[in-house]
């Protein structure tokens, strides 16, 4: 009898592995569409196991599309909110698998690149190269490849500037940069060449660029459109307060500018880029001193800001009048610095006090995680922060911070 038992479990698993074989075949006798759509009915967990069966839907559950729906509701996965692959080189289903990490604020974080004197750098990330500004240059590293490490030493330096370089902005072509000495220089990013564009007296605090567009704004208290063509602005809009930040609409038409909010008007703005005249201000009640640091723009209709009145807001500019519809409250009452966003749920902001990021899900509006990078006693804002799929990258007074959200990852196999 005892000799029976022992016998039944062995049974009951050959019985059990003969069963799931069975349906497995059949499971995978279906066609693909029909397949997807069973499959489109399980969560991140229960496709994982369902790949561990065989090797056939090993195969066929790490495709893409049957990730695809799941990766819409994750954060910074790459999938934007109208389906566009940000980083269609990463399989999704490790994108995923990254994503919680994301969620629950597992990473790693490292200072690359220390100096010993006080900065405002900035940051901006064009695929597989970093580029960080440091007083009067902008150096570019090669991210090592599968790792994500900034090197010590940059492979390209861009200068021209006398003084700090205050912003610069990117194309697929040209940095331009915007300096303490008033200057805004245009570097070839194929070439050694470069120009400068002279107009404003004062320090260019901000810049925006695309395709052939330039607009800068100023402690002069003037926004400037420029032309990759010319020296010279094409029209210089005088302003009533220094202009903190600018964003160029995806479209080209228009641009947004932010001021400091030393009067009691809107700080922020819509300009004509054709005819350089003021379309409509955002907002209203803004308090003396609430002014606009950083903003980005989703989509030609969607724009998000922030600054010094502590809080994140989106305006849709598709409304009449246009108004804000969502907003964030930093919850510490700290200014905030700079903003991204992944283009579906996920914002990263940078505060004011000890180096602090935090990641929010426009789902929900209570801070989701928050990282203290430094635990200096002298506080240093966030003064720029760029994410990848799997690194966040941050700026701070006297160093460059990475965080990496690939370790420690979740149990998707």
């Amino acid at each position: 009898m005892r000799k029976h038992v022992t016998k039944m479990p062995e049974a009951a698993s050959l019985q059990h592995r003969e069963l799931v074989k069975a349906l497995t075949m059949l499971l995978c006798q279906l066609p693909d569409d029909i397949l997807y759509h069973i499959l489109s009915y399980l969560d991140y967990k229960s496709l994982s196991r369902l790949s561990q069966v065989c090797k056939t839907t090993y195969h066929f559950v790490n495709r893409d599309a049957v990730w695809r729906k799941i990766a819409k509701e994750f954060l910074n996965t790459g999938i934007t909110r109208n389906g566009r692959d940000i980083y269609p080189h990463i399989p999704l289903k490790e994108r995923v698998k990254i994503a919680q990490n994301w969620y629950n604020g597992v990473c790693k974080i490292a200072a690359p690149i220390k100096w010993k004197i006080k900065l405002l750098p900035w940051l901006q990330l064009d695929g597989e190269v970093l580029f960080l500004s440091q007083a009067a240059n902008i150096g570019a590293y090669h991210l090592r490849q599968d790792k994500g490490k900034v090197p010590r030493n940059p492979f390209a330096i861009y200068s021209g500037h006398n003084g700090d370089v205050c912003r610069f902005a990117l194309t697929d072509s040209h940095l331009i940069s915007g300096g303490s000495d008033g200057k805004v220089m245009v570097h070839s990013r194929r070439s050694n060449v470069s120009k400068e564009l002279s107009g404003h007296n004062q320090e260019v605090n901000c810049l925006d660029a695309r395709d052939r567009l330039i607009v800068s704004g100023s402690r002069d208290r003037t926004a400037r459109i420029w032309t990759l063509d010319s020296s010279c602005p094409k029209y210089t809009i005088t302003m009533y307060d220094r202009v903190w930040s600018v964003a160029i609409n995806p479209t080209l038409s228009s641009f947004v500018t932010g001021t400091a909010c030393c009067k009691n008007f809107s700080p922020l703005h819509i300009w004509d880029v054709e005819r350089s005249e003021c379309v409509c201000s955002l907002g209203s009640g803004f308090r003396r001193g609430a002014g606009v640091l950083d903003m980005q723009f989703e989509s030609p209709f969607q724009l998000f800001t922030c600054g010094y009145d502590t809080f994140i807001r989106l305006w849709d500019l598709r409304l009449s009048p246009r108004k804000c519809v969502m907003e964030w409250e930093e919850p510490h009452d700290s200014a905030l610095y700079c903003i991204q966003t992944d283009g579906n749920h996920m914002i990263a902001s940078g505060s004011s006090y000890y180096g602090v990021v935090r990641l929010w899900d426009k789902r929900q509006t209570e801070c989701l995680q928050f990282f203290q990078l430094t635990s200096d006693p002298v506080s240093s804002p966030v003064y720029c922060l760029r994410f990848s799929s799997s690194h966040l990258y941050a700026a701070l007074a006297t160093a460059l911070y990475s965080m990496d959200f690939r370790h420690n990852p979740c149990n998707i196999r």
